[in-house]
């Protein structure tokens, strides 16, 4: 099962992981976003093709 990891050395919190994601992996908490529900994944690589700062990573 693939596992989505944020690197918060290039996370700016823009959210724009949390509106592609189609199953809600992500959340806003406080002023950075987090990977919630890491199980849901479902592999569509959307964050990581989205993510403006190339933060995000899907690792199978």
């Amino acid at each position: 099962m693939a596992k989505p990891v944020i690197d918060y050395k290039k996370c700016v919190a823009c959210g724009t992981c949390v509106q592609v994601c189609p199953v809600e992996v992500y959340a806003n908490e406080k002023d950075k976003v987090v990977v919630k529900k890491p199980d849901a994944c479902v592999e569509c690589r959307a964050c990581e093709v989205s993510c403006p700062q190339e933060a995000i990573k899907v690792i199978p």
